[in-house]
């Protein structure tokens, strides 16, 4: 049931455990903020519609609308999650999503944030919980420490590594690789070309995406014991579903075929000039000597280049060789504010100990 709630305020808040990031509204919405494309309205549809009910979670959706027109102006992706008996706040992430942000434009968020009644209406709205813990913020911003009541904000132990594009290939390796490395990555080319016709591709065929993902998630299975979210079916149908439903949108699924047969494979979001790197796989045991992985990395980059991305992203994770393709590490934050005493003990730990264990195994093949 909406639960709407009116103040002498220029605007209203309604907190809901449906919404429909699909329409038009939220879409224009989404386009005036600086939300990431981990907010893109068929990532966030697809979390709520697929792994909010089948990982039975309880979906928490706060918008906040101009109290005149009622038009959208925020929207805060939620979810109630227990942890040990401990009721939590969180962002909509369930471990997929690698940036999270308020749904607005900056401006809105200023306002909003100084707008005393909204806040306070939002703090009600939330309740009750033992603690709120909001990760993955790009900014230490005062305003959304705002919005949710929240007096501090630190910086997670692990980053984000992104490195810009340019317009011309030759130029961008020139300028992000080493010597050294670029001499490496031309030997590894000639050695796997030796071994048969490579190609590489940019797949849009629906067969051909879920193809590339099978194998990804083979080639991950030898390589990992436990913890890749890929050898869950609940996660592999969720990046499935992103990958062919938006591929002309927001997802691009990468190739590499040896004689025809798939040796690697790349799921990737295209947001606003940048290219988000989220899963990769490959034949680590029979392409090892040739350093798949990385080659891989160089061809994605070439292909964002020649249709006019701007940023290569890898996304979380101090993976070390990020840097070796020119990205740099950019720092990461959290919010965490209890609701009682045993959420206030256990926001000290959150904080203490490390956020996620085995993030990494998401994200290389």
């Amino acid at each position: 049931m909406k639960n709407h709630i009116r103040e002498p305020s220029a605007f209203t808040v309604a907190v809901t455990p449906r919404f429909d990031f699909l329409s038009e509204d939220y879409a224009t919405l989404f386009a005036e903020s600086s939300a990431s494309a981990f907010q893109h309205p068929m990532w966030l549809d697809a979390i709520y519609r697929q792994l909010v009910p089948q990982l039975k979670i309880d979906p928490l959706i706060v918008t906040v609308r101009d109290a005149v027109d009622g038009r959208l102006v925020m929207v805060l992706p939620l979810l109630r999650r227990r942890y040990r008996g401990l009721r939590t706040i969180e962002f909509a992430d369930l471990g997929v999503s690698d940036y999270v942000a308020p749904i607005a434009s900056d401006a809105s968020i200023e306002i909003i944030a100084t707008d005393p009644f909204v806040c306070r209406r939002i703090s009600a709205v939330l309740k009750p919980f033992d603690m709120l813990r909001i990760r993955k913020l790009r900014s230490p911003s005062k305003a959304v420490q705002q919005l949710f009541g929240a007096t501090d904000c630190s910086e997670m132990s692990m980053g984000a590594y992104a490195g810009p594009l340019a317009s011309d290939y030759t130029a961008w390796r020139s300028n992000n690789l080493t010597a050294s490395y670029r001499k490496e990555l031309d030997k590894k080319s000639r050695q796997l070309h030796r071994k048969g016709q490579v190609e590489f591709h940019c797949t849009t065929d629906a067969a051909a995406i879920e193809a590339t993902f099978v194998k990804m998630r083979e080639y991950r299975r030898q390589r990992f014991d436990s913890g890749d979210l890929l050898q869950d079916q609940i996660y592999f149908d969720f990046y499935l579903d992103i990958a062919t439903r938006a591929h002309a949108t927001l997802s691009r699924v990468y190739s590499v075929a040896m004689d025809g047969a798939p040796i690697a494979g790349a799921m990737c979001l295209s947001h606003k000039g940048s290219l988000l790197i989220v899963l990769t796989g490959f034949d680590h045991d029979s392409y090892k000597s040739q350093s798949l992985g990385s080659l891989i990395f160089e061809m994605i980059a070439k292909h964002s280049i020649s249709v006019g991305d701007r940023e290569l992203d890898f996304t979380i994770g101090d993976e070390p060789y990020k840097t070796l393709f020119g990205a740099q590490k950019s720092p990461l934050y959290q919010i965490v504010r209890s609701g009682s005493i045993s959420g206030a003990i256990a926001g000290v730990a959150v904080q203490r100990a490390p956020w996620i264990k085995g993030l990494a195994q998401r994200f290389a093949g």
